[in-house]
């Protein structure tokens, strides 16, 4: 039937040609595919928490169960008075063809009830009963609901069929089926569904780590933000101001110094741009500068007095150094023991800084939660935006539970020489020539 005959016919006809598609479709293209039964996944439920040997043997017990059906079939084909080897074996086959034909299956057990019947005038024997009821539960389970309806109608129009319309010979087997298609249903439907509600918390998950990603770089855009419009606003002004600083300047040398302050100007207007692009509907630009390492003291003792005992540890010449490493520095530390506080609530916590050659070292460990206070779950953000952070800097983090149940950061931020500021005096001038200083819980050196 073509589409424009298909639109034109009545709902009806449409109906009955969609439910001749369908019988055509499920139970008689592709009779003679075969479709092994799959085992049993290893990681189910039931399964997973079985010993590793006995797993190995449970997970072919949907074949055993069938091939068990097939020799109880058998056993009652063997019990007859007459024809016992064929009423007996000729019922199992179908049931055995259900592991890797299903379809063809269903077929074969019709032939074989027509074959049992004309052996001993009987329609459904007991082995015959017992196979079409076994082919019928099996093959539901392998195919869609539709499926296994198609069966159950062809069943009974072939009983009524071969007993001259006479329904009553059929009864007992469409009603024992009905029922166990029924339950073969309803398992099917709740197990497609909690398929399909796995598969979208899967999407689900996905979108919120994607989502969580994309805030966190955002919000690490916003903070660079005044570090990069800090240095070239600085670059800017310097260019203008330069050629006032020599006594006549060659006219080669204004313009270069023009076009400097030019491009500073234009990358600036550029990062405002984009920064606006990133920017919440809601959010408002912070009015104190950035933190850097130097408010860490501060950090930590709001720290303290919410409870959580900290110390920080300093090793290597304290120096200068970019203020993105620094700000980055500074928000590890500060989600680092913020995550502490939610997930180890009573615990201590230490905060080391190792000032080295090549970078800056970060190390916050805290212990195992102590006293009555239950952890608070948070969003499970934390670890995300410090990945972020340190991978923007080249750098490497490794996180993980320690030993006696706490937990530790470590993380390592690169800072070449070329990018570290040059000045000769330090933020602190006495830390600045020591080797080591240890900060106790109370803030004193």
């Amino acid at each position: 039937m073509t589409e424009t005959q298909t639109k034109t016919s009545s709902p009806e006809f449409r109906a009955a040609a969609g439910a001749t598609d369908g019988l055509r479709d499920d139970l008689l293209r592709h009779v003679f595919a075969y479709r092994p039964l799959p085992p049993l996944s290893p990681d189910g439920r039931v399964v997973r928490r079985l010993p590793e040997g006995l797993r190995k043997a449970v997970v072919w017990t949907p074949h055993a169960l069938v091939l068990f059906a097939a020799f109880i079939v058998m056993m009652i084909g063997f019990a007859e008075w007459d024809y016992r080897f064929l009423m007996g074996v000729v019922p199992a086959i179908p049931v055995a063809m259900t592991l890797i034909r299903p379809v063809a299956a269903f077929w074969a057990s019709m032939l074989a009830t027509v074959f049992c019947a004309i052996l001993t005038s009987q329609l459904w024997g007991p082995s015959a009963f017992m196979a079409q009821v076994v082919v019928l539960v099996v093959v539901a389970a392998r195919t869609r609901p539709r499926t296994a309806a198609w069966m159950w109608l062809l069943t009974l129009f072939f009983g009524m069929l071969l007993e001259g319309g006479d329904p009553s010979i059929t009864a007992p087997l469409v009603t024992l089926s009905a029922f166990a298609l029924l339950v073969v249903a309803v398992v099917q439907i709740r197990r497609d569904a909690e398929r399909e509600v796995t598969v979208q918390r899967t999407v689900t998950a996905v979108e919120r780590d994607r989502r969580t990603l994309l805030e966190e770089r955002t919000t690490i855009a916003r903070e660079l933000h005044d570090v990069v419009a800090h240095h070239m606003s600085v670059v800017a002004i310097q260019a203008e101001a330069a050629p006032y600083r020599v006594e006549n300047p060659p006219p080669e040398l204004e313009q270069a110094f023009v076009t400097i302050r030019e491009n500073a100007v234009a990358a600036l207007t550029e990062l405002r741009r984009v920064l606006g692009v990133v920017r919440a509907e809601d959010y408002e630009a912070p009015d104190a500068p950035q933190p850097t390492l130097a408010a860490l003291d501060g950090l930590l003792d709001n720290v303290r007095e919410t409870g959580l005992e900290t110390e920080k540890v300093i090793t290597g010449a304290v120096r200068e150094l970019p203020q993105g490493v620094e700000l980055s520095a500074y928000r590890i530390v500060q989600e680092a023991l913020s995550n502490s506080l939610r997930h180890a609530p009573g615990a201590s916590a230490r905060v080391e800084l190792g000032y080295v050659l090549g970078g800056l070292g970060l190390r916050v460990v805290n212990g195992p939660p102590r006293g009555l206070v239950k952890p608070s779950p948070g969003a499970g953000h934390g670890i995300t935006g410090m990945r972020e952070r340190v991978a923007m800097l080249n750098g490497e983090m490794t996180a993980g539970t320690t030993d006696d149940g706490g937990y530790e950061v470590a993380v390592f931020l690169p800072v070449p020489l070329s990018e570290q500021p040059e000045r000769p005096e330090s933020r602190d001038t006495a830390e600045g020539n020591a080797d080591t200083v240890v900060i106790d819980r109370d803030g004193r050196a």
